[in-house]
């Protein structure tokens, strides 16, 4: 006798039954046997043992689409007195030092690619030149747009707020923030609390000699934007940069053949140059006069493209150039390579000797956002502190182009929380 019990239904009757629960006939298994093995002595009925161990598989009739989510928290603002985190997991870098160490144990010359190679890359060229020309008309922008929208700067920390007036949160992080109860110390603002000024030292060849802190006056500062674009092709008279026709190369860390050291050419000036107009933002609201009402919007709009382009541009540059940064204060250096000044004053520097604590950087530490809170009423009354959690967040240059009159993408909505209702001081205990 068969030890367990079994069911033995007709094949049409199952085929019935399974097209009315909607199971298809193709994962049930079926074995066919005859009735003597489970009974001896009876009639041979053949039937069909069936093993239904899967669930009925329903497709659904549509696809549910993605959205933007509702609302979007800012990254937390880091601790000064502790390190940076680095944007590579430190176990990838420790994996690619010993791949670089084994390969100089045996005497193997590392394989390069453009950029890394001192070789530039072509696709990136147009990029470079499209960074640039938006560099430039984001600083025309700003500059016209700062003539008609008021914006506050504290005078004792790094918040700025573009509206009527200055708001009235009590989050002032400067050195004298006690004895005014943390209230703000407002006043107005430039465009240099727009765009923070992030400088890197141009070189001739970031293949070269390392700057010394003896020499740190011998080189010029100019944006990190714009060195990361003549690195990466663009050419400037007046910030000349050595071409490459043969690539570098290196056994570890070693460079065996950089094509030996080229003196650098005097820097070309001149009295008319038209080529650094608009590259700084230095004396830039007074050189630009305030636009016609008329023009406004069309002023904000291209300066909130412009504001994409670049920081879309620098992204896609520093995927294949490198550039380095500061773990511990905002310094950035655009090269293989960090310099060697000694001019870093943050967490621990006396360990260091003053020296920076270099990492690979990320979008926003070359172009920062600078984020400010958003304000749907800037004709309205002052922010409060008690309504502080119904506030959204906006980058500097979005927030001012949008109160300008300008479409500002999808993406920065969530963190605006532009769907929130903000509740009387009275009706902001009853909300949950």
């Amino acid at each position: 006798m068969f030890p367990y019990k079994c069911v033995l239904v007709w094949l049409p009757l199952c085929r019935c039954l399974l097209g009315l629960i909607g199971v298809q006939e193709t994962p049930i298994i079926g074995f066919k046997f005859g009735h003597e093995r489970l009974q001896k002595g009876g009639p041979i009925i053949l039937g069909t043992f069936l093993c239904a161990n899967q669930r009925a598989k329903r497709n659904p009739p549509f696809k549910k689409q993605e959205a933007y989510p509702q609302n979007v928290n800012l990254p937390p603002i880091l601790p000064k007195r502790k390190k940076k985190p680095y944007p590579i997991p430190f176990k990838e870098i420790k994996q690619a030092a010993r791949a670089d160490k084994k390969l100089a144990e045996m005497n193997i010359e590392k394989a390069l690619e453009p950029p890394k190679n001192g070789l530039l890359v072509p696709d990136l060229i147009p990029v470079a030149y499209e960074v640039v020309d938006a560099w430039k008309v984001l600083i025309k922008g700003l500059a016209q747009l700062l003539h008609i929208i008021p914006v506050h700067a504290c005078s004792e920390c790094s918040e700025i707020h573009v509206a009527q007036t200055g708001h009235c949160i009590q989050d002032c992080r400067g050195s004298t923030s006690s004895s005014r109860r943390s209230f703000h110390s407002w006043v107005k603002g430039s465009i240099n609390d727009m765009l923070v000024p992030i400088e890197s030292y141009h070189l001739y060849d970031p293949f070269g000699r390392r700057i010394k802190h003896e020499a740190r006056f011998e080189y010029d500062r100019i944006p990190a934007v714009v060195e990361l674009c003549i690195q990466a092709g663009v050419d400037i008279p007046e910030y000349p940069s050595r071409r490459r026709t043969k690539p570098v190369r290196m056994i570890g860390k070693k460079v065996i053949d950089r094509g030996g050291f080229v003196e650098e050419p005097k820097r070309w000036c001149s009295a008319n140059s038209s080529s650094l107009v608009g590259l700084d933002t230095y004396g830039a609201c007074g050189l630009y006069p305030p636009p016609p009402l008329s023009g406004v919007a069309r002023i904000a709009q291209e300066t909130m493209d412009a504001y994409e382009i670049v920081r879309l541009g620098v992204d896609k540059l520093m995927r294949k150039y490198t550039v380095k940064a500061c773990g511990y204060c905002s310094e950035v250096h655009v090269g293989p390579w960090g310099h060697s000044v000694k001019l870093c004053g943050e967490f621990k520097h006396q360990w260091r000797d003053g020296k920076h604590g270099w990492q690979d950087a990320t979008v926003e530490e070359v172009f920062p956002p600078n984020y400010v809170w958003h304000v749907q009423d800037p004709k309205g009354p002052p922010l409060g502190g008690a309504l502080k959690r119904f506030y959204g967040k906006a980058p500097a240059v979005v927030e001012l182009c949008m109160q300008a009159g300008a479409q500002i993408p999808c993406k920065y909505k969530p963190m605006m929380r532009l769907d929130i209702v903000v509740p009387e001081s009275e009706e902001a205990r009853l909300v949950a």
